[in-house]
């Protein structure tokens, strides 16, 4: 069996990001994965405005607590004022530029209506209140880098910044389908011996989350020859074909010959747990290969390997340059005395109120109610005990669905 640390190494190895290229509106942009470093071509600020709502002075004009200076001017937001003269002041509201001549803003607040202009009860210090030309952003410099999944504040940043499109990469095209004559999709009569198709709800919503085009084939018939065919559809029209079940060695699972027919299989058995039976390869297709995985039938088995193995594999695919999540160090508030032997666990915790790690005490990898009461992984190595105070390695569910 391949460690996690192996199969990962070579699925990224293997992982080209899509070449294709389009320029999107940046309201279009949030979860796109951008494709072309971005420079500003102005500063931001363009110019030295008003942090507050008060009055722009000369620093020299104010020496003391008390003293009280003629309105010269009033600088709304968007208006340019004119040269502040020796002794006076300026109304300015926030955001305002500063008048040439001043160098100081006084907040409202430290100010008051005098006889024949405002009163300054405050001395400020050059430079007080006042938000610098280019201090944020300068003219030329980098403010997003390639291969960065584009946020909230990143479509902010681009439109400070006056870009009004980013170029992105094209979205990843998966087909996906599930094997299993007991499958029952939700709303219909569950006979005897069925299953409600969880899966199929679960990889599609995490697929569309990791910003994935996602075609459905739906549930194949456990035979070989419906297997292959399955495969050539789903490889047809798509960069990368998923499937869950099937990938065990039963004589009802299909998909390992089914692969090794339509294409090759690279990887087999991962040690890991859950999702040790866990397939790698590709389907041959018109005009080159799509890219094949297949997941555990097992419900937490094909949701974790999904996110653990799955996602830095199409997130390299989309052309992200960080494609593992951040691990957190955090004390264990439970014992666990059952690790495996020879794989890598993957234990569903939560965090609790002071900040430590409880272990779920049913792992099964069929108990999808695991997974909703859960708040992470923990990344337990082969053969190793907890105990209570033990630091453990901890992935949050946050950190994998972003």
């Amino acid at each position: 069996m391949l460690t996690y640390e192996q199969t990962l190494e070579k699925l990224l190895a293997a992982a080209r990001p899509v070449e294709e290229v389009r320029r999107v509106p940046l309201l279009a942009a949030a979860g796109r994965v951008l494709a072309i470093a971005q420079q500003s071509t102005v500063a931001v600020p363009p110019l030295d405005n008003s942090a507050m709502d008060g009055y722009a002075v000369r620093t020299a004009d104010i020496s003391a607590v008390g003293v009280c200076l003629p309105v010269s001017q009033r600088i709304p937001a968007g208006t340019v004022g004119t040269t502040l003269q020796p002794g006076t002041a300026a109304r300015i509201f926030t955001g305002a530029p500063i008048p040439a001549g001043a160098d100081a803003v006084v907040m409202q607040e430290l100010c008051e209506h005098g006889e024949g202009g405002v009163v300054v009860n405050h001395v400020p210090r050059s430079g007080e209140n006042i938000r610098r030309a280019g201090e944020d952003i300068a003219v030329g410099s980098e403010i997003l880098q390639a291969g960065l999944k584009l946020r909230p504040q990143d479509i902010a940043l681009a439109a400070s910044a006056g870009l009004p499109e980013l170029p992105v990469y094209r979205r990843i095209r998966v087909g996906v389908f599930f094997t299993g004559d007991e499958l029952v999709q939700p709303g219909e009569p569950l006979p005897p011996g069925g299953i409600y198709n969880s899966n199929r709800y679960a990889l599609r919503t995490l697929l569309e989350g990791m910003g994935c085009e996602v075609r459905d084939l739906g549930a194949v018939e456990d035979t070989l020859e419906a297997t292959r065919d399955a495969l050539r559809r789903a490889a047809a029209d798509n960069d990368l074909v998923i499937t869950s079940g099937g990938v065990s060695v039963g004589e009802e699972d299909h998909v390992k010959p089914a692969v090794e027919a339509e294409g090759a299989l690279d990887m087999w058995k991962i040690a890991i747990k859950p999702g040790k039976p866990l397939a790698f390869g590709e389907i041959r297709k018109e005009g080159g290969n799509a890219w094949f995985v297949g997941l555990p039938g097992n419900p937490v088995s094909a949701f974790v390997t999904c996110l653990m193995v799955v996602r830095p594999f199409i997130l390299r695919l989309q052309g992200m340059s960080r494609v593992m999540p951040r691990l957190l160090s955090l004390p264990s508030a439970s014992v666990w005395t059952r690790p495996d032997s020879a794989r890598l666990e993957f234990l569903r915790a939560s965090i609790n109120d002071a900040g430590a790690v409880e272990i779920y005490r049913n792992q099964g990898s069929a108990v999808v109610t695991s997974l909703c009461v859960s708040d992470g992984l923990v990344l337990n190595p082969p053969g190793k005990h907890i105990a209570v105070g033990d630091t453990l390695s901890f992935v949050p569910f946050a950190e994998l669905l972003a």
